[in-house]
């Protein structure tokens, strides 16, 4: 068997803090980059911060097929290693990162053929138009330079090394926040690119993440081979798990831009403090995302080596870790919730809802991590269609409906107080199903279709 992080073998506990820990390091990073190219092209104005906004939209499309791509492969890297089938893994990762070029090939040529067409469709003006497509068609160009690094990440956590890709994840956004004020404002030898100049920098921060992947899985864990005629069943194989995945990450953004439009209704400066709130989410949520890298190389690596129980016990322990430590973060941020609302705003209406929102919603983040890390494992267990159309029950017939009637109820606390309840609902079905799902016979249709 492939063990060589332990993960087969070693207390579960302390595998999962080992690989938890450089998680946390990536996820820190991977803010710490999105901060820094909207404070430094701000800098530029409220237009260019208008247009690098517009943009958001259609790169969160790409980054959601790429990390479903991910999830696919992490799940069968996972299987096959704990199966100890190295020369299938490699045969798996090759043509998976084949997919993955043939995918951004299209990607990016499709894309920058419509740059103008579609920010014009969306509403963007002409001279905002004009800094878009300067952003946008490097941005294409480098696409790849992302896609390839996020899947082959993937494949190095699914042997149970998170370190280097977190290190590089970190490297990386210091790159880029080192290279966009000297590219966008022009400092010293350099010119001054302006939006251009920003998407550079980003392109040649991915180049690093790029060339580490790649000499990672190339020479150092020897994982690319050459391909072979079961290239079509390892595409099946990685898409059954990949196109779900990624319409389960497109969903959250959708759900959010319908309770955005719910609450603009009532009161625009809710919206606001919406906003500012699921900031402050994103920033409690990191251990639980941190935790959800290391959890499925750990529960798909078990799973193909036919220890179902430890997979099932990782899974428990990791949902009971997280609605400690979510209660705890609440504890921690009840006394300051005034500080922190006064961070984001200057009004006091803002304030006052934004204050409504951290004392209501955080209650329910134990609950929300509990689903996130359910959805993630169904993944491992091959059941992809399942994790979707749980995330899509949780959205659009639990949290859209009980946000709606709050909001008609009791207005944007209401509102406010729905979103929680739907969490702590979900969260308490996911938690009686994690304890039921992990059983051998439950893996039946999974192993029933091996890789051939």
């Amino acid at each position: 068997m492939y063990d060589k992080h332990g993960l087969l073998t070693a207390p579960i506990g302390r595998v999962l803090l080992r690989m938890s820990l450089p998680n946390l390091l990536g996820v820190l990073s991977l803010l710490f980059y999105h901060l820094t190219d909207t404070f430094f092209i701000s800098r530029l104005g409220t237009e260019p911060l208008a247009a690098i906004s517009m943009t958001f939209p259609v790169t969160l499309v790409v980054s959601s097929i790429a990390l479903g791509m991910g999830s696919g492969m992490s799940a069968n890297m996972g299987r096959l290693l704990g199966q100890g089938d190295l020369p299938q893994a490699r045969s798996f990762l090759t043509h998976g990162l084949l997919l993955a070029v043939l995918i951004v090939l299209v990607i990016a040529l499709v894309g920058a053929l419509t740059i103008h067409p579609l920010f014009a469709l969306m509403g963007a003006a002409p001279g905002m138009l004009e800094m878009i497509c300067d952003y946008m068609l490097v941005w294409y160009l480098g696409i790849g330079l992302l896609v390839l690094p996020m899947v082959g990440n993937q494949a190095l956590r699914a042997t149970g090394n998170t370190r280097t890709p977190a290190v590089v994840t970190a490297v990386a956004a210091l790159i880029n926040a080192v290279l966009d004020p000297l590219l966008i404002f022009g400092i010293g030898p350099f010119p001054r690119l302006e939006m251009q100049g920003a998407a550079i920098a980003t392109v040649l921060s991915w180049l690093i993440t790029f060339a580490v992947a790649a000499w990672m899985l190339g020479w150092r864990y020897r994982l690319i081979a050459a391909p072979c005629q079961r290239w079509l069943a390892h595409w099946r194989r990685l898409l059954h798990i990949a196109r779900p995945a990624a319409i389960s990450n497109l969903l959250n953004p959708l759900a959010n831009g319908l309770i955005l439009a719910i609450l603009a209704r009532i009161d625009t400066q809710a919206v606001a403090a919406f906003g500012a709130g699921t900031r402050i989410e994103a920033l409690m949520l990191v251990g639980v995302t941190a935790l959800c890298g290391a959890l499925m190389p750990f529960i798909a690596q078990n799973l193909g080596a036919g220890q179902y129980l430890r997979a099932k016990e990782a899974l428990m322990r990791s949902i009971r870790f997280v609605i400690v430590l979510q209660l705890g973060l609440y504890l921690l941020l009840w006394p300051w919730l005034g500080e922190v609302a006064a961070l984001f705003s200057d009004d006091l209406t803002v304030q006052g809802y934004l204050i409504w929102y951290l004392q209501v919603l955080p209650l329910a983040y134990g609950p929300l991590g509990v689903v996130i890390l359910f959805v993630l494992a169904l993944n491992a267990y091959h059941r992809p269609m399942t994790a979707l159309s749980l995330n899509a029950v949780r959205l659009f017939l639990m949290l859209i409906p009980m946000t709606l009637v709050g909001a008609w109820a009791f207005g944007v606390k209401g509102a406010f107080i729905g979103i929680a309840m739907a969490n702590l609902m979900m969260g308490a079905a996911c938690y009686h199903l994690a304890t039921r799902v992990c059983e051998p016979d439950s893996l039946a249709e999974a192993h029933s279709s091996p890789l051939e």
